[in-house]
């Protein structure tokens, strides 16, 4: 068979001809799907080498299984199944690895703590008091800038203002807020 010929088969066709021991053929079929089966291993936060040793793994288990292949489904499908539940394998023995103490400790809290979102609750409410003590031009100016993560060139489209003027107003409002927050803070001392 010409090399034109194994790029242009179909998978069913590039299966059968595995099956009838050419080797050549199931290249093709590792090629077709081997770097879509390694981006699946390194989204599941598979280290590099690993994601190499789990493509091989995949590959030998498809290699040996081939004649349990089905047509009913896409052979697509087949693969990644088996890459699937290879790495599921590997996540399990990698368990089964872990000390008594790694498989029970309390995982890293996503969520702040009460005490935590309290004093966030507080901090937020003492900010948008010093905010409120600003000049409206410069509360206007912050509150876009630093609140609503506007560009400096869309406050100053938005605000019909040339660049410079933007610019400097901007670091004055913020200059100003510090000065707040210095003050609020000295007041606390």
């Amino acid at each position: 068979m010409e090399i034109a010929d194994y790029i242009i088969a179909d998978d069913k066709h590039l299966v059968e001809l595995s099956l009838g021991g050419d080797d050549m053929a199931f290249e093709y079929l590792f090629n077709r799907y081997s770097d879509a089966i390694r981006r699946l291993f390194l989204q599941r936060s598979t280290s590099t080498e690993d994601t190499e040793d789990l493509l091989q793994e995949t590959f030998i288990k498809v290699y040996v299984n081939l004649h349990r292949y089905s047509a009913e489904f896409t052979f697509g499908q087949w693969v990644y199944t088996i890459a699937r539940n290879t790495h599921i394998d590997f996540e399990r023995r990698r368990q089964d690895d872990l000390s008594i103490d790694e498989k029970f400790s309390a995982p890293i809290a996503s969520t702040p703590s009460p005490e935590e979102s309290m004093i966030r609750q507080q901090q937020r409410t003492q900010i948008e008091n010093y905010i409120n003590c600003l000049p409206e031009h410069y509360r206007r100016l912050f509150t876009m800038r630093f609140l609503e993560d506007y560009t400096y060139d869309e406050i100053a489209e938005k605000l019909h203002l040339p660049m410079g003027t933007v610019k400097t107003q901007i670091h004055r409002a913020r200059e100003r807020m510090c000065n707040l927050i210095l003050e609020g803070e000295g007041e606390k001392a």
